[in-house]
Order: structure tokens, then C-alpha cells, then sequence
């Protein structure tokens, strides 16, 4: 339990919260642009009957997204824990406490999306 009685505990936790939701849409940029990359490389140096292979950019690429998926995800976890540790004083009446969870949730089921969409559809365009 806090005993700081103070909001600023609450708004330090949830500038934490969307401080981990930058990070994690980063890594998945990062990772989307590593898997793509794998695939602009692989068109300018063509070999001559070979199909298109997952190779080893498209596998890190893939897990960077992953990656900032697992960060959303644990940052609302974090921030649920700490929410419970505070005093209803700490919480400014009638805010909405939630609005940062599901924009974390929604950042985590889409990039899960998207990493399910790289894997089904394989390298290429």
C-alpha cells in the first residue's frame, strides 16, 4: 500500500505504462522493418530458380515483434499490479484508470495479428 496519499503516484504509473507502449511499438517497427528488409535484399540479388526462403531476417524480424507484443502485454500487467497498490484518494475522482490498458491490449492483439499474418503468409510481398 502507498501511504503517499498523493495523485501524482497514479500519473507516474501510467506515464510508465505508455512509456512501455512506445517501447514495444518500436520493437515491432524494428522487427517489421528487419523482416522486410530480409525481403528487399533477397530481390536485389535473385538467384536464378530459387524460391523465395524464410531466412534468418525474416525469423528475427519476426521476433522482434513478438517481443514488443510480450512488452504490451507485461506493461499492463505492471500497471494493474501497481493500480492495486494504491489508495482510492491516490486516484483522481472520475478518471477513467482503463483507457491505457486497452490501448496496450490493442497494440498487443494487433501485433499478434500481424506477426500470425507474416507467419501464415511467408516471405514476399
Amino acid at each position: 500500500m502507498s501511504d503517499l496519499n498523493d495523485p501524482r503516484v497514479f500519473f507516474a504509473a501510467e506515464r510508465t505504462l505508455l512509456a512501455w507502449n512506445r517501447t514495444s511499438l518500436t520493437l515491432m517497427a524494428f522487427g517489421f522493418m528487419i523482416e522486410r528488409f530480409g525481403l528487399f535484399v533477397h530481390m536485389l540479388m535473385p538467384q536464378k530458380g530459387e524460391m523465395l526462403q524464410r531466412g534468418f531476417s525474416f525469423w528475427i524480424g519476426l521476433a522482434f515483434i513478438l517481443l514488443g507484443a510480450f512488452a504490451a502485454g507485461a506493461a499492463i500487467v505492471q500497471y494493474r499490479a501497481v493500480l492495486r497498490t494504491l489508495k482510492p484518494i491516490e486516484i483522481p475522482t472520475g478518471y477513467r484508470v482503463n483507457i491505457g490498458v486497452f490501448v496496450n491490449l490493442i497494440v498487443t492483439l494487433l501485433s499478434l495479428g500481424l506477426a500470425v499474418y507474416l507467419f501464415i503468409r511467408g516471405p514476399g510481398l
